[in-house]
């Protein structure tokens, strides 16, 4: 290179990779901005820098400057997203509510929107702005299962369905995370056999109903047929 050249990063203008001339080895200083670039850059004699497994404590930014005239040939912001997890939707055992209440919730996190749902219309949303990563959730009282839970930065998004089971009153509850782990088949099972008793029941009150009555027909018949016997040996006498 006609001149050499130096690699700037953040506010401060950390000085993070140079260039010489005359053939020699670039310099790295790897262990500056906290050890963030320790091992991950490589500069050739163009002056082109390689970030090797970029992480989202790389973004900031970043300047390219003579190192003699200290002249900025360029500078530019980058902003690195890390891959977006499908966000979890859990009971809010915290909620008075009658209703159905949950929380959608993601772990470790930035520059990312956590939205909920109702079809296509946007109910309630949360925004992070922060480099650092952050767990951020949402709350919501539903009534069925036409809601969804949507995490999205500016590249990439996740989403993940309500299912009202989650709400279910069930033993198999876990204390530590409140997820009402009932199945649709358990819960199918549970209607099955409800519908069962019912019947069960309902046919024992009909079996009770028709048993009293035929006791009382019987006792009816037995008072009346004294009389019949009566009457035929008086006309039997005249």
């Amino acid at each position: 290179m006609e001149n050499e050249i130096s690699w700037k990063f953040g506010p401060k203008d950390i000085t993070i990779a140079e260039t010489e001339k005359k053939g020699k080895f670039p310099r790295l200083y790897e262990d500056r901005a906290d050890g963030r670039f320790r091992d991950r850059l490589k500069l050739d004699q163009t002056g082109s820098l390689t970030i090797n497994n970029i992480r989202t404590d790389h973004s900031g930014l970043y300047k390219i400057i003579t190192t003699k005239s200290e002249t900025q040939l360029n500078i530019f912001n980058i902003t690195v997203y890390a891959r977006l997890s499908v966000p979890v939707i859990t009971r809010d055992s915290s909620s008075s509510s009658s209703n159905c209440s949950v929380l959608c919730s993601v772990k470790n996190v930035s520059h990312v929107s956590l939205s909920w749902y109702k079809g296509k219309s946007l109910l309630s949303s949360i925004s992070v702005s922060e480099h650092s990563n952050i767990n951020i959730s949402l709350h919501l009282e539903c009534l069925d299962d036409s809601y969804t839970c949507v995490i999205n930065n500016h590249i990439s998004n996740q989403t993940q369905h309500l299912n009202t089971d989650v709400c279910h009153k069930c033993s198999d509850v876990s204390e530590e995370d409140h997820i009402c782990k009932c199945t649709f088949t358990e819960a199918a099972i549970r209607l099955v056999v409800s519908a069962l008793v019912g019947v069960a029941a309902v046919a024992v009150v009909v079996y009770d109903v028709r048993s009293r009555r035929d006791e009382q027909k019987k006792r009816s018949d037995q008072k009346i047929r004294p009389d019949i016997e009566l009457n035929t040996l008086d006309s039997a006498g005249s």
